[in-house]
């Protein structure tokens, strides 16, 4: 008996176990016509897992389900096949292991928690929910960056099972949410995916993959079933209106209603132009303190922005310069939603690793918006701190960093960017 895979065509999941196969040379054939919701309901399917989850393996001992474990078995066919696939001893296997359990718990679980409610499955979508799911799996894509950094492959020198199963379940990410601004901030992870997805192996499986354009809009809220509609009396008919009356009403509504005013531009009005100073931060060559300082604190108006200092919470993890480079990079990126409202100064500080990145930011109000707080999530990686402008210590901190002094906090700075 053939071993019969059962799951759709394009499953990452099911990949694993086909991608598996390839490299140990055992046969797998993908069931024909297999239809979710359908196939996987039968008697037949549910004798053979009583979840009806899939992947399921059919093989003349028994049917197995659970993705890694049919990779494991499609690997174990062909005497034990460690060497190339699972490595020759104990720690290297125990490290196939660990990556095979991190790509489930952390890059699995984590990207889940963040696609699924804009797919509309599972729990419904939720703002803060997302904005914590981010974080988490951000949190994941900095560990497995920081390994890749220094490591082609996750186990050794060669494709090994772990590298299969983090490359399936990194795919769904890569196709539908993870686009290039978000990954750029991961540039191993971006180099080992399409490394790994361009191995004739994989690409025999996966065919030509290509990164997500867009993240998917949040799901509309599900509308409430209509009432049954009543029977009604019969009604009198009604004049019908004069033409141009009729034409007037009808253009009354289908007028679009307004749209909603951003809340920062119903404050006050305030003394200071932002686009003003920008200009002057970005023309002045010469003489910065004499002329681009002082020309900030005569525009400042303390009732219409505030100052706010910033600094990175994991800044242990800026192990590597480029990475931090990137990182802060996403971050600006990202803060283009508030282009209009605020202007930013990061530094990143230090002559050897770990790098600290730290940030100056003008904002309108007195608060840090709420907007940006909903919409980017880099704000919750970063403490914020209000500054006292009466302070002459914190009042000379934001000189220096708005000149990008050097030194800063008694290191040299790495690089400084500037969001204008």
């Amino acid at each position: 008996m053939a071993l019969v895979l059962h799951a759709g065509a394009g499953n990452k999941n099911a990949c694993k176990a086909l991608i598996a196969a390839e490299y140990s040379g055992v046969k797998v054939e993908l069931v024909k016509d297999f239809q979710m919701g359908v196939s996987n309901k039968t008697p037949e399917f549910l004798k053979m897992n009583p979840l009806g989850k899939i992947p399921v393996l059919e093989t003349p001992e028994g049917a197995i389900f659970e993705s890694n474990a049919i990779a494991r078995y499609g690997i174990c066919m062909k005497s034990f096949h460690f060497i190339s696939i699972y490595q020759p001893n104990i720690i290297s296997y125990a490290c196939v292991e660990q990556w095979m359990d991190f790509a489930a718990t952390e890059i699995d679980a984590g990207l889940a928690r963040w696609l699924y409610p804009r797919l509309g499955y599972g729990i419904p979508y939720n703002a803060s929910m997302e904005e914590f799911a981010i974080n988490f799996f951000k949190r994941s894509l900095d560990a497995l960056n920081t390994h890749l950094a220094s490591n082609t492959y996750l186990v050794g020198h060669s494709v090994t099972l772990a590298d299969i199963v983090m490359t399936c379940n990194l795919y769904m990410g890569f196709v539908r949410i993870m686009t290039k601004a978000f990954t750029s901030a991961f540039p191993h992870v971006e180099r080992y995916f399409w490394t790994m997805v361009n191995q004739p192996n994989f690409k025999k499986v996966m065919g030509e993959v290509k990164q997500a354009d867009a993240v998917p809009p949040v799901p509309s809220p599900k509308k409430a079933a209509a009432p049954a509609k009543e029977a009604k009396p019969k009604e009198v008919k009604k004049e019908t209106p004069p033409p141009a009356k009729a034409a007037a009403e009808a253009v009354e509504e289908e007028a679009p209603k307004p749209k909603a005013k951003n809340p920062l531009d119903l404050l006050p009005p305030s003394k200071m132009i932002l686009d003003d100073w920008k200009r002057l931060y970005s023309n002045t060559k010469t003489n910065f303190r004499e002329v681009a300082i002082k020309g900030f604190w005569d525009m400042f108006d303390p009732e219409g922005y505030s100052l706010w200092f910033c600094e990175y919470k994991y800044n242990e993890e800026n192990t590597v310069s480029f990475v931090t480079l990137n990182k802060v990079g996403g971050f600006l990126q990202r803060m283009d939603l508030a282009r209009k409202y605020a202007f930013g100064k990061m530094l990143i500080i230090g002559g050897t690793p770990p790098f600290k990145v730290k940030g100056l930011w003008i904002f309108r109000g007195q608060e840090i918006p709420q907007f940006v707080m909903d919409e980017c999530y880099d704000m919750e990686l970063y403490n914020w701190t209000k500054v006292d402008i009466s302070d002459e210590v914190q009042k000379e901190r934001v000189n220096a960093m708005i000149e990008d002094q050097e030194p800063f906090d008694g290191e040299p700075l790495l690089d400084a960017k500037c969001f204008k």
